[in-house]
């Protein structure tokens, strides 16, 4: 069995109808005696709709596909090259082609009869950013196999394309003045409307430091528990594939023991038909025999018979003979 052309044709189909699928091909090549086959297939997991909407892409549009893999080579090339200009002419691009191919993903799945939600959309929008920012993403993608949206982390530094650093000098410069400043204005001891100015500028310049602290602790969290999630979700759905294996091979099991209660139910008739006509035959050979015995009996009658005759006219003869002598 080729498992490529296998795995081909299940990742083509609809994800509710992948399970099904897959475990006949596995059913076949176990009765097949295929081992290795029936491993490698068994190994498949479904896709997530995500996910098989971005293969579908990857399938349907090959030309945007070649584009978008193009501009992903370049985007990882820029950043291992720091080229802040090819960073910033390639990421003009990256939100809107993401944005244009994650709904036209959307649009191919609608066609196949599947509705795509929000959530699904940023999944598809995570899958497509992935690919620009991993090779590995983009090969799987590339041939239709991704089964499941990759990493959130996944993807470029935010800074690198906007060339942040420039702007992070003049940030950096009036910080370091404010801090002399502030013990040199309370020495004045000018009252308490100097005191309230005073803490205000490093209040606010923390606040701001703790906000973006606390979003990116939030967005870790959430990204935590999103991970989470999906290995649930992986996991109910290894659980569900072992169950549907499971029953699978219990629907096997039934079938050949149905096959061979059949069989069997088979044999008992074709062996009562055989018994009925052994017995038929024995009442007819038993009264065959009757019969002849009744023949044997009367040909012996007849056989007497015919000797007292044969004697009698034997000496009849005799007399005859004696009598034409004398």
């Amino acid at each position: 069995m080729d498992v490529e052309e296998v795995a081909e044709e299940l990742y083509r189909l609809r994800p509710a109808e992948f399970v099904h699928a897959r475990d006949a091909y596995v059913a076949r090549a176990r009765r097949a005696k295929d081992t290795k086959a029936e491993k490698a297939i068994s190994a498949l997991r479904r896709p997530s709709l995500a996910a098989w909407a971005a293969n579908r892409l990857a399938r349907e549009r090959q030309r945007e596909t070649q584009q978008f893999l193009a501009l992903g080579e370049t985007l990882r090339e820029a950043h291992r090259t720091l080229d802040a200009e090819q960073l910033r002419a390639a990421s003009r691009q990256r939100q809107q082609l993401v944005t244009a191919l994650a709904r036209t993903a959307a649009a191919l799945a609608g066609e196949a009869g599947l509705s795509v939600s929000d959530t699904v959309l940023r999944e598809i929008e995570q899958t497509l950013h992935g690919v620009l920012a991993d090779q590995d993403v983009a090969e799987v993608w590339s041939r239709g196999r991704l089964v499941k949206a990759p990493e959130a982390a996944v993807g470029f530094p935010a800074v690198a394309p906007e060339a942040v650093p420039a702007r992070r000098a003049p940030a950096t410069e009036p910080a370091e003045p404010a801090e002399p400043t502030e013990p040199a204005e309370p020495t004045e001891a000018a009252g308490s409307a100097v005191t309230t100015e005073q803490p205000a500028p490093p209040k606010k310049k923390p606040a701001r430091g703790e906000d973006a602290r606390r979003r990116r602790e939030l967005e870790r969290t959430r990204l935590q528990e999103l991970e989470r999630a999906r290995q649930e979700v992986e996991e109910a759905d290894g659980e569900v594939g072992r169950r549907e294996r499971e029953l699978a091979e219990a629907r096997d099991a039934r079938q050949a023991a149905a096959e061979k209660a059949d069989e069997t139910a088979e044999r008992v008739r074709r062996l009562e038909r055989e018994l009925h006509d052994g017995r038929q035959a024995k009442q007819e050979a038993k009264a065959v025999s009757t019969t002849a015995g009744r023949a044997v009996t009367t040909a012996e009658q007849a056989l007497r018979e015919a000797r007292r005759t044969a004697e009698r006219a034997a000496r009849a003869v005799q007399d005859l003979e004696r009598r034409s002598q004398g």
